[in-house]
């Protein structure tokens, strides 16, 4: 399906791994010029050396943190224009919520809530300009369904999809979109590591707490990076201009409500 793209300028941001990986191969597989972004530089521009090789795209890399003015604003200088934008950063680890400090909080709120507001109030009124743009949020399935130990994820990225609905409404009639992707459990770094801490905790091998995950998920699986992905690139696409304002829930079925 040609996704109406080519050509179109997007910044991936936390895009070295993982699931914002997986939105920055499809988005350059559409034809997109793709500006890439991680805390290591190394390691990032390896990243963007092997998209170059897969995808035949224009990859740009940006190193530094996103919560900082300095790497938005060379993310946002990288090209002409933003048409696309996918907010992502790394969440805060597991952790009893009566654990988390002041700091701590301050923190999560900053890299889940905050960091990718900025992002937006840099690039709504081009695209509101240009008559196009598209806005992917990767927030997290615990918004829909809350989970022990990731409350300060949970409370951050709620509130940004509150704040955001809002903004998605006053910006549709420009053919700029807002949405919401909430990943469930995927075979990422990410996952792996909190496996890993669970086995240790529990005292058992990593291949029977992932054993035990999947069997939860009515898929019976984690999904695939590439699947989250290819989602996201369709959010970006020039057919779903009248998609907006919305959270897509990609979890294999494991949250249990229909709404």
């Amino acid at each position: 399906m040609d996704l109406g793209i080519k050509g179109r300028y997007a910044i991936v941001c936390a895009s070295s791994q993982g699931l914002g990986r997986a939105c920055a191969t499809e988005l350059a597989r559409a034809g997109c010029v793709v500006v890439i972004n991680g805390r290591d530089a190394e390691k990032l521009n390896a990243v963007a050396e092997e998209l170059r090789e897969e995808t035949g795209a224009q990859i740009i890399a940006i190193a530094g943190d996103v919560a900082s003015p300095e790497t938005q604003a060379a993310l946002m200088g990288a090209v002409p224009q933003v048409d696309i934008l996918v907010n992502n950063n790394g969440g805060p680890p597991y952790r009893d919520f009566r654990q988390i400090d002041r700091a701590a909080m301050i923190d999560g709120v900053t890299n889940n809530m905050v960091t990718p507001i900025e992002m937006v109030q840099r690039v709504i009124d081009g695209m509101v300009a240009r008559q196009f743009g598209r806005i992917v949020n990767i927030t997290s399935a615990s918004v829909k369904m809350p989970l022990s130990g990731l409350d300060l994820s949970s409370g951050a990225r709620v509130g940004l999809t509150g704040f955001l609905a809002g903004v998605a409404r006053s910006v549709a009639h420009a053919n700029v979109t807002i949405n919401f992707l909430l990943p469930g459990s995927f075979d990422t770094n990410r996952q792996l590591t909190g496996l890993a801490a669970k086995a240790q905790q529990q005292g058992v091998a990593i291949g029977v707490v992932r054993a035990e995950s999947e069997e939860r998920i009515p898929a019976k699986r984690f999904g695939e990076p590439s699947e989250f992905g290819a989602a996201c690139a369709f959010l970006c696409s020039a057919q779903a201009g009248y998609i907006t304002g919305q959270s897509l829930l990609i979890d294999g079925g494991a949250y249990p409500g229909v709404l």
